[in-house]
């Protein structure tokens, strides 16, 4: 994963036992649905799910690995070739995290990997390493590996705010009170700072927001980060809050920690449902799940429950041959680039421009919105022509000369943005 998931049950046909597909229910989507205001202000504990202790066994994954370090070979059906497997110390690390805690099997079938993009770059992404047959686990993490971030919630910051204080006391050159067993997995999540984080909304400068032409967008960005500011100054920096540890260089946390903190929030929390009997969700962090990019064509599916001696699981939707990328599908499907943006930091350019059309679709009033302060309405008659009046401000044209001119990487999204609005809209509407 590059910094970017909440994701949901994605629904498809498979060859599943009735149990599983029962427990892929369990998966839901991230609900962060209210206005978010200073009355939101509350605070909450982080509870770190416990592993049992147990004996040191020979490390399981280890042979699954053939090859460790050259690419993955091509077969027959033209499987994506040349793969660099992640062989990083921190990547060993990680695959060691996953071995001692009964989840090295995992590597036996998939790996780390990087994967060459268009631009030249290369993307991490999870990448097979033998046929996974449909039906058959892909993926397998048991309960207590994640990092259970509480209940769900509208509030981003209550669990960011948790979190950020156990990732603190972990990776700090003064390690407090937290599970010191994630080292590991913390060390491979995204950089404070990095360019995922930084293709979030919440990091984008005024002349940045501006140029979505989205007041809706450009709003919601600044109330996400009102409530931030009002979080770090109650529960961070007040003086009520002494126990605070400070960010890893030793340095103190800012407002900038914990925003960079929601931001992992809103990206890669799973919300899950617990027991059976237990009838609440709850937000996790999954080592290696949470590693999958995004794919809206994925057929792959999550199943699993938050509770003690449960797993947490991707499913092959269809047959993964050797060399392929294992992607599943952020926010059920059902998120459009206004959602992508704003809580991932990319935009989704696949499946035919579905993600444009499903944000075109909202600005007629023919699609409810999905997240956000107006999750589960259609989109006010006022915030529909406000911008629709803001995209006409400039044309298509316009922008694809603007596009052309500018070298800035935030920029040049937000121009991408409102192109592809514009361009979807026009499949329904004369714009200009």
């Amino acid at each position: 994963m590059t910094g970017q998931k909440v994701l949901s049950l994605i629904l498809v046909t498979t060859v599943l036992s009735v149990h599983s597909v029962l427990e892929a229910s369990a998966f839901l989507p991230q609900q962060y649905r209210t206005i978010y205001t200073s009355d939101d202000v509350t605070s909450s504990a982080l509870f770190m799910a416990k592993a049992a202790k147990k004996k040191k066994k020979k490390p399981s994954g280890g042979g699954g690995l053939k090859g460790f370090g050259s690419p993955v070979s091509k077969d027959s059906s033209g499987a994506m070739s040349n793969i660099e497997l992640d062989r990083s110390v921190d990547a060993l690390a990680f695959y060691d995290f996953l071995e001692s805690n009964d989840a090295g099997d995992n590597l036996k079938r998939c790996g780390l990997g990087f994967f060459p993009l268009e631009n030249g770059m290369k993307l991490r992404g999870v990448v097979a390493l033998k046929t996974i047959k449909k039906g058959d686990v892909i993926i397998r993490i048991p309960y207590e590996l994640a990092a259970n971030l509480g209940q769900e919630g509208a509030d981003p910051t209550i669990p960011a705010q948790a979190f950020l204080k156990d990732y603190c006391d972990v990776l700090g050159d003064s390690p407090g009170e937290g599970d010191m067993a994630r080292k590991s997995y913390y060390k491979m999540l995204p950089p404070y700072r990095g360019d995922d984080c930084l293709g979030s909304t919440d990091f984008f400068s005024d002349e940045t927001l501006e140029a979505l032409q989205s007041p809706t967008i450009v709003e919601e960005t600044l109330k996400r980060r009102d409530l931030t500011k009002l979080r770090f100054e109650r529960d961070i920096e007040s003086e009520d809050s002494p126990d605070f540890p400070t960010w890893i260089d030793g340095t103190p946390v800012t407002v900038d920690h914990l925003q960079w903190a929601v931001w992992l929030i809103t990206s890669r929390v799973l919300t899950v449902q617990g027991a059976e009997s237990d009838n609440k969700s709850y937000r996790l962090l999954i080592p290696f799940l949470d590693m999958c990019n995004h794919d809206r064509s994925s057929p792959h599916i999550l199943t699993g429950r938050a509770a003690p001696g449960r797993e947490l699981k991707v499913v092959a939707g269809a047959t993964v041959k050797e060399g392929e990328q294992i992607n599943i599908c952020y926010g059920g499907g059902q998120a459009g680039n206004d959602r992508f943006l704003q809580d991932y930091g990319f935009l989704d350019t696949g499946v035919d421009g579905k993600a444009y059309t499903m944000v075109a679709q909202q600005l007629l009033g023919k699609r409810r919105m999905v997240e956000g302060v107006s999750a589960g309405k259609l989109l006010s008659k006022a915030d529909q022509d406000r911008t629709l009046d803001s995209l006409r401000s400039t044309a298509i044209e316009a922008d694809k000369k603007l596009l052309e001119d500018t070298d800035d990487p935030a920029l040049k999204t937000s121009i991408n943005y409102r192109l592809g609005v514009k361009q979807a809209l026009s499949k329904f509407i004369v714009l200009q």
